[in-house]
């Protein structure tokens, strides 16, 4: 597709138009213009019945650059959409990550459709990577390798080259690796190398050792490993040392980002890929499996301010203070977990470790709720004129701060422990814990310290 920025005001109607006269060239020819994103919204804005029929009108190739520039959710959605050969006709021109991806999603009735249809060799591949976690080597990686055996000379490479057939982005610019009898990779060629180097010559005689990275390597060692060197890929091996396959740097940081992503909105309640183009009932559903245990988390919080009727009816003030100490303890937590929540991920920590967290993190909430106590305290002394109620407010915060980056530091790693994703349940209880203690803190100092308050 090309980078034109432009376009037209009417395309919906165009769209309308061209899909209720079946014709595939006119509608190839209205979104390959577009940018790959501009194409798929205009695709998106169509009722589904028409998406399906669009997607059929397309020639495969425009179709497969549809599927993979949406998100995995959706280029499922899509791909069930079709019809069995047209959806196993976008299959093949996607690279094999991308088809794991897609086929691993799919029942496994419709899988098996699909994957009879293609290839036999390709879908073998796609059989291999589905078997792969997501987030190791092996589930991240492409099975298209550049690969030479060691009894071959650089002419054969280059002849390879020079072949009209012969499609080297299909490799993303990676070097070529040398095999043995095996297939397990001995060396790597620089594309320097080659052209530099008399045609008679053996691979062998250029080649140097590969580093070769195990399918089952997760993807924090993966990210550490690209760090430490500047490859764009690396060969995958399995236990014996047989190439699988090629993880390349773009991969790792497009799953690190896609991680992140998750993670951050699993914390606000959003569950999967989901996009307004989904089912309503569907994104209705998921929103609200969240929403409904944080109505009971909130009615246990608010159960401490009813059993402390009497003593907030009789120091109004408080009333101005609470939420004042809940939110800022709530703060001090959440960055606790954001700092479990990333040693979690980079593996710098692990649930046996939770003694030490919650050391250091105690450390941080006494200076942390030392100073930010004193602080509210003189606000809220200066504010109503009362240094007892000063005293409540400063005393109640820095001790809830220190509740708040202890729990916010140690829950995470509770979670992990007993098998629960932290990124869905360390916010909400945090804030009930945080809220609970907060209101309890704030409500029992005063109450002890009445007659000085009234």
């Amino acid at each position: 597709m090309s980078g034109t920025d432009t376009i037209p005001g009417d395309i919906e109607a165009q769209l309308q138009q061209v899909l209720s006269d079946g014709d595939g060239v006119a509608l190839a020819n209205l979104l390959d213009p577009l940018p790959l994103s501009d194409a798929l919204r205009e695709l998106l804005n169509l009722p589904v019945e028409l998406r399906s029929a669009a997607l059929s009108l397309l020639p495969p190739e425009l179709a497969a650059e549809l599927v993979e520039e949406a998100p995995n959710a959706l280029a499922v959605d899509l791909v069930e959409s079709m019809v069995t050969e047209q959806a196993a006709e976008v299959i093949e021109e996607l690279d094999s990550d991308v088809q794991a991806d897609v086929i691993g999603e799919l029942e496994d009735a419709d899988a098996e459709a699909i994957l009879a249809r293609m290839d036999p060799e390709d879908a073998a591949d796609v059989r291999r990577l589905v078997e792969y976690d997501d987030d190791v080597a092996g589930g991240l990686m492409v099975a298209e390798a550049f690969t030479f055996f060691e009894t071959d000379t650089v002419g054969k490479v280059l002849r390879r080259f020079a072949d009209e057939e012969f499609d080297l982005e299909r490799y993303r610019g990676l070097h070529p690796y040398v095999l043995d009898a095996n297939d397990a990779p001995i060396g790597v060629v620089s594309l320097r190398g080659l052209l530099s180097t008399r045609r008679s010559a053996r691979l062998t005689d250029i080649m140097v050792p590969p580093i070769t990275v195990p399918a089952s390597l997760p993807l924090e060692e993966l990210e550490d490993l690209f760090d430490e060197h500047p490859f764009l890929g690396l060969p995958v091996v399995e236990a014996d040392g047989h190439l699988v396959g090629v993880i390349s740097r773009s991969a790792v940081d497009e799953a690190l980002r896609e991680r992140a992503e998750s993670t951050s909105l699993k914390r606000q309640g959003v569950f999967g890929d989901e996009l307004r183009s989904m089912p309503l009932p569907l994104r209705a559903r998921r929103r609200l499996q969240w929403l409904s245990a944080n109505i009971v988390l909130n009615v246990i919080a608010a159960s401490v301010i009813a059993a402390y009727e009497e003593t907030l009816a009789a120091v109004i003030a408080l009333a101005v203070f609470l939420p004042m100490v809940s939110d800022m303890s709530g703060c001090s937590g959440n960055q606790a977990v954001a700092v479990s929540m990333r040693e979690l991920s980079l593996g710098l920590v692990r649930p046996i470790d939770a003694m030490r967290v919650w050391i250091r993190e105690v450390s941080v909430g006494v200076i942390n709720g030392f100073v930010l106590g004193l602080l509210i305290g003189v606000v809220a002394w200066l504010w109503k004129g009362n240094p007892f109620l000063g005293l409540v407010i400063g005393g109640a915060l820095g001790l809830n701060t220190i509740i708040a980056v202890s729990i916010g530091g140690v829950l995470p790693l509770a979670l992990k422990r007993i098998g629960q994703d932290p990124a869905v349940a360390s916010g909400p209880l945090l804030t009930t814990i945080t809220d609970m203690a907060g209101f309890f803190l704030v409500l029992s100092l005063a109450t002890a310290m009445m007659p000085l308050l009234v």
